[in-house]
């Protein structure tokens, strides 16, 4: 296709700087109500076209990384709001102004760093699409944000990847996931966006040149590749959908669940603590009695350290019944501790322990410690020093090793795929929750959702206050715990050894994107200088 300079038309010529920028925060709302608690998961098919417009045409250079930074703050922001639910901290003994001080520092800090994210894209969309064709434009556009996206999961701040827009509702679409992971979702997300905005930009450049037949048939050709190319992916998606579960018996594996429901006002103090104890220890037993093989509890689920662990009626409780339990817990690491799932079998040993990779930002740790360490608070109850397990970890069970899951880690694909790779048969996700507002335990399950179907395996998940469930390897939820109960559940679910292209491979998509990107361009700067 021809290299078309990307003028705007006389109309949006007119606009002004705060007319773009609002364009662009109206967007990225709309792209924040794609999950929890809206859920409105086909507006990401559209949303990213704005954006993308202004980026790609020739509005200034400030008004383009304007734009990009609000489309950010609006999408971030909103799709984040659950961690203001942080407030009120006073039973924690930190002052009610304080408590607002901190929830609202915690929410602009981590909806600015998905800005820059979007500001930075628009930088190199800027700079590497400047002379090239649509397709070419389009490519590079898919690539960049790809690579930064990348890039981003590897820092301690990964929550809001474009592709968890679509979880848990989407679920043909989800399966693309199989292929190369997470980032393959979000280029189909962003290449359809792409197309749209292209042909959009096309229409518009007709009334510039005042030629609409040839223009508008462009504008057509384009229009169509953005809706084939929305149903050839789902098309792909469906048919690995559609592939039945092979679940032969001698895999099947009888779990229970035990929501523990203790709120974190009162979880760290004794009553709390009496709660955990008997209500942990009363739903073993419940489950035990009911024939499960294993029973799995929510992330500190006893939030105390293992040495005392082992002199409460829930140790007892499995000696005695003989289940193995999974059993969230603090572990000790020298002077310091680790936020840890235990593997207690009915003999009363422990056979294995999976330590939490990705630790919470400013809740488990502070980042930059010495500079912000006096301006945030440590929300950990204990004085000593909360450390990171090694990525390179695997979780052995009596029944095969399994996929270790604490909390936060379930936003990262690699720290599951890893685990998959390693020969884990099914993921058992740990959380607790109780500390955000409803939709963040919704959005939880919604990232469960993507790691079960991803990896091809069973997800069981127990959380403190919801949402618990069971999802199957192709993200249904086949059941799921109601908000702030105490629910027990006992499910069968069955021991999977396939592998995915993504568990074989990795995300292999997004470096092939960006090789093909560079090239492209290359293509582009030699014709050029001819």
């Amino acid at each position: 296709m021809p290299i078309v300079k990307t003028k705007l038309s006389k109309q949006h010529q007119r606009w002004t700087l705060p007319a773009f920028g609002f364009l662009a925060l109206s967007s990225g709302i709309l792209m924040g109500l794609t999950v929890a608690p809206v859920e409105a998961w086909f507006l990401a098919w559209i949303a990213l076209v704005p954006l993308w417009v202004i980026v790609a045409s020739s509005t200034p250079q400030k008004t383009k990384l304007l734009s990009a930074l609000l489309w950010g703050i609006g999408y971030h922001g909103v799709a984040l709001a659950w961690i203001t639910g942080v407030h009120p901290m006073m039973w924690m003994g930190v002052p009610w102004l304080a408590s607002i001080a901190i929830a609202l520092f915690c929410w602009v800090a981590i909806t600015l760093w998905g800005a820059v994210l979007v500001t930075a894209w628009a930088v190199c969309m800027t700079i590497f699409s400047r002379g090239v064709g649509t397709f070419t434009r389009v490519l590079i556009g898919v690539a960049l944000w790809c690579g930064l996206e990348s890039l981003w999961s590897l820092g301690p701040l990964y929550w809001t990847s474009l592709s968890y827009t679509q979880s848990p509702h989407n679920l043909i679409i989800l399966h693309l996931g199989q292929i190369s992971g997470s980032l393959t979702v979000t280029a189909a997300i962003v290449a359809v966006n792409g197309l749209l905005a292209e042909a959009w930009m096309r229409y518009e450049r007709s009334e510039v040149g005042g030629r609409r037949s040839g223009k508008n048939t462009i504008t057509l050709r384009l229009f169509a590749s953005s809706c084939l190319l929305f149903v050839a992916l789902h098309l792909v998606g469906f048919g690995l959908y559609s592939r039945p579960l092979v679940q032969p018996p001698e895999t099947a594996l009888r779990v229970g669940i035990i929501q523990g429901n203790i709120p974190n006002t009162i979880k760290l103090y004794s009553e709390g603590l009496r709660r955990a104890i008997a209500g942990y220890t009363e739903g073993y037993i419940t489950l035990a009695e009911q024939g499960v093989e294993a029973v799995l509890t929510p992330e500190g689920a006893l939030p105390f350290m293992w040495s005392e662990v082992l002199r409460t009626s829930l140790y007892t409780a499995v000696q005695e019944k003989g289940v193995t339990a999974w059993i969230g817990a603090f572990g000790e690491q020298g002077q310091n501790y680790t936020n840890s799932l235990f593997t207690l079998t009915g003999d009363g040993t422990v056979l294995s322990r999976y330590d939490k990779v990705k630790l919470v930002p400013i809740g488990e740790y502070i980042p930059f410690e010495q500079v912000l360490g006096g301006l945030v608070r440590r929300l950990s109850p204990l004085e000593a020093k909360l450390v990171p397990g090694a990525p390179d970890q695997v979780f052995d069970t009596p029944f095969g090793r399994a996929i270790a899951v604490i909390c936060y880690s379930s936003a990262f694909p690699e720290q599951v795929r890893y685990q998959a790779a390693a020969g884990g048969q099914f993921i058992l996700s740990a959380a607790n929750n109780a500390h955000y507002s409803p939709s963040m335990p919704a959005q939880h399950h919604a990232q469960d959702t993507m790691r079960a179907i991803e990896t091809d395996r069973w997800a069981v998940r127990a959380t403190n206050t919801g949402y618990s469930g069971i999802v199957d390897p192709h993200g249904r939820t086949v059941w799921i715990s109601n908000l702030n109960t105490y629910e027990l559940h006992a499910e069968t679910i069955y021991r999977r050894t396939t592998q995915t292209l993504y568990v074989r491979w990795g995300d292999w998509l997004t470096p092939l994107l960006l090789g093909l990107a560079v090239i492209s361009k290359l293509i582009f700067l030699q014709a050029s200088q001819k």
